[in-house]
């Protein structure tokens, strides 16, 4: 018997108590989940566009996870509130929740009030992916253009929920890359709702997410004026991007870019800090095959809620780029943005 086939031979043993070990460490997490039920919180109430999502992707993770999957709405502080908790949660697999991962970190880096969580040490389980902020502006106002905006001498109201929503960080940004005054009105119940506030004339500037923008303007109550990144939306190939505004600054092309840097960070299920490696290698399969299922993805093309699967060590990778880029004059300078629109 040779050196070699012996060197095989150990290998081929090796990797089959290997195999064995993975197989029976997922068959005892597919047990412990048997007949017990997985909370998937969201940090707003009914009716907005992740509550949408998380009970889309709700039977899909029943079925992946082998348990009884529901969802569940703790809106506070725009998403804050349930994040904290989940931070806290006993890491026994059973709480998870869809987070707006721009806001989030965007919200932890800034140093919000009421942020308790960390997301560098937060468990993260996949994502639906990304897709860019679009610019509103209420079908009978005056806004046709982010050049309009850039031309205000008055204050401009913007709609949000809470301080991590994406609508109130986002509205800062772009009012000091357009260098105008802004207000941001915050405490909507939804986004939905500051989408109301925006077609009634109670504010004048909102951004939401590419696939709710579409249903909005669907609605003929308000337009679209930019897409927030530099391609075009999908949805709205013939609205300009907000790079293309006439006579933008190198200093107004930095926040607009800090913002799109962040923004690649899009909606992820995240689970406390402290799982055990096998449960969690087993909750993040389950992600990654209810995300990947074809019905799944079939249900967002219909409902135009798409499903772009980004695996747990994309999005780890993402953030640890993003906090390396967020040095204290960066952080300082976010601050003192925001802090003018409040």
């Amino acid at each position: 018997m040779t050196r070699t086939y012996l060197l095989r031979a150990a290998f081929v043993c090796v990797a089959a108590v290997g195999l064995s070990s993975a197989v029976r460490a997922q068959s005892s997490e597919s047990a412990y989940f048997e007949g017990k039920t997985v909370r998937i919180v969201v940090g707003y109430a009914p009716g907005g566009g992740y509550d949408v999502y998380a009970r889309m992707i709700a039977p899909y993770l029943k079925k992946y996870l082998n348990a009884s999957v529901v969802v569940e709405n703790k809106p506070g502080a725009g998403g804050i509130t349930a994040l904290n908790g989940i931070y806290i949660a006993p890491p026994d697999g059973l709480q998870l929740m869809l987070v707006k991962g721009n806001g989030a970190i965007l919200a932890q880096i800034t140093q919000q009030s009421g942020v308790r969580y960390d997301m560098q040490k937060l468990n993260f389980l996949g994502g639906t992916g990304f897709s860019p902020d679009v610019l509103l502006a209420g079908v009978n106002s005056s806004i046709k253009s982010a050049a309009d905006i850039a031309r205000r001498k008055d204050q401009m109201l913007w709609a949000a929920t809470g301080p991590m929503d994406g609508l109130s960080d986002g509205a800062a940004l772009i009012c000091e890359s357009l260098s105008i005054k802004c207000k941001v009105i915050m405490g909507y119940r939804t986004t939905n709702d500051a989408a109301l506030a925006l077609a009634r004339g109670e504010s004048e500037g909102m951004i939401t997410n590419e696939s709710s923008a579409y249903n909005y303007v669907k609605s003929e109550s308000v337009r679209p004026i930019a897409t927030m990144s530099h391609n075009r939306s999908r949805f709205f190939p013939d609205t300009p991007t907000i790079f293309e505004t006439p006579g933008l600054t190198d200093e107004g092309k930095f926040w607009l870019n800090l913002r799109t840097n962040i923004d690649v960070f899009g909606r992820i299920l995240v689970a406390p800090p402290g799982l055990s490696k096998e449960r969690l290698a087993y909750m993040q399969d389950a992600t990654r095959k209810a995300l990947t299922d074809p019905d799944l993805k079939a249900e967002g093309e219909k409902s135009l809620r798409y499903i772009e699967y980004q695996d747990a060590e994309q999005i780890r990778k993402l953030e640890t780029d993003i906090f390396k880029q967020m040095d204290a004059s960066v952080t300082e300078r976010i601050n003192a943005v925001i802090k003018k629109t409040d």
